[in-house]
């Protein structure tokens, strides 16, 4: 399993919600990939920025969803959103 844990930077004031639609949304456009397991988002317990992950069956099938029109709308629609940049750090799972 390819596994991509995405770090969002700040959220700008009164666009929480916003991003949550944009999130739930943008998840449900992830299911109709080839290899597409899970997207989770994560809220951090003690202040700091949203993360998410995302679950795939390989790298393969992950890239070719990253790579298609699907994720340059979804990224057109949330980063007006963010006060900077998301960073992203891709993991193999190897046991699990």
């Amino acid at each position: 399993m390819f596994v991509n844990i995405v770090h969002f930077p700040p959220i700008k004031d009164g666009k929480d919600s916003e991003f949550r639609e944009w999130f739930a949304w943008f998840s449900q456009e992830f299911a109709k990939h080839k290899g597409f397991i899970r997207r989770t988002l994560l809220k951090p317990l003690e202040g700091g920025n949203y993360a998410a992950i995302v679950e795939h069956e390989s790298r393969d099938t992950f890239m070719d969803m990253h790579n298609s029109p699907t994720q340059a709308t979804a990224l057109q629609r949330v980063l007006p959103l963010f006060d900077g940049s998301p960073s992203r750090k891709f993991y193999e799972v190897i046991v699990g």
